[in-house]
C-alpha cells in the first residue's frame, strides 16, 4: 500500500511502500510535478528497485529542466538502500533528524 500525496507545507509526502505494484500510480503523480520537488520519506517503509527506477526518471526529467529532488526524511534502512545502489550520489538526501 502506497499513499502519496502533497503535504500541507507543500512537499509530497509518500507513506507506505513503493513497489513494482505502486509504481506505476508514483510516476503517475510525479510526473506532474515541476522544480525542485521536496519529497517527505520518513513514513515510506520500503522501496524496491521499481521504486528507485520512478525516483530516478523523475530527477532526470526535473534536472533538464533546472530542477531536482530532494529526499528528506530518510531512515536508516532506506539510506542504506541508496548508499549500496549509488543513488545517494544523484539525489540530495536529507536523513531523518
Amino acid at each position: 500500500m502506497l499513499q502519496i500525496e502533497f503535504g500541507a507545507d507543500g512537499a509530497i509526502v509518500v507513506v507506505g511502500r513503493l513497489d513494482a505494484a505502486q509504481s506505476p500510480a508514483a510516476q503517475a503523480f510525479l510526473d506532474k510535478v515541476q522544480g525542485t520537488v521536496t519529497v517527505e520519506c520518513s513514513r515510506l517503509e520500503y522501496i524496491s528497485s521499481a521504486g528507485l527506477g520512478v525516483l530516478l526518471k523523475t530527477q532526470k526529467r526535473l534536472l533538464a529542466a533546472g530542477g531536482k529532488l530532494r529526499l528528506v526524511g530518510v531512515n536508516r534502512h532506506l539510506q542504506d538502500i541508496f548508499q549500496y545502489s549509488g543513488f545517494d550520489q544523484i539525489f540530495e538526501i536529507v536523513p531523518a533528524g
